[in-house]
C-alpha cells in the first residue's frame, strides 16, 4: 500500500460513514487541511494523526512482511 491508496481507503470509509471532511477532522482532533491532504495521498502525513483519523473510521493499521520475489537480474522487488 502506498500513500495514494491509503488516502483512497480513508476517503471511501469517510463517505460510507456519511461524514464530511470537517466532521471527521473534528472527531479525530485534526485540522480539515490534514484530512484533505491525507485523502489526497500526501506522503508527509504525520503517522500519529493518520492513526487517529483511521481509528475514528474504525480502521486499524496492520503490518505484514512483504513477499520478496527475485527477478533475473538479482534485484528484489
Amino acid at each position: 500500500m502506498n500513500e495514494k491508496s491509503l488516502g483512497r481507503v480513508i476517503r471511501a470509509h469517510r463517505r460510507r460513514a456519511g461524514l464530511r471532511q470537517d466532521e471527521l477532522a473534528a472527531l479525530a482532533g485534526v485540522g480539515n487541511r490534514f484530512v484533505s491532504e491525507l485523502e489526497h495521498g500526501k506522503s508527509t502525513a504525520e503517522l500519529g494523526r493518520t492513526l487517529r483519523v483511521m481509528a475514528v473510521l474504525g480502521l486499524e493499521l496492520e503490518i505484514t512482511p512483504r513477499t520478496w520475489r527475485h527477478i533475473e537480474d538479482g534485484h528484489a522487488r
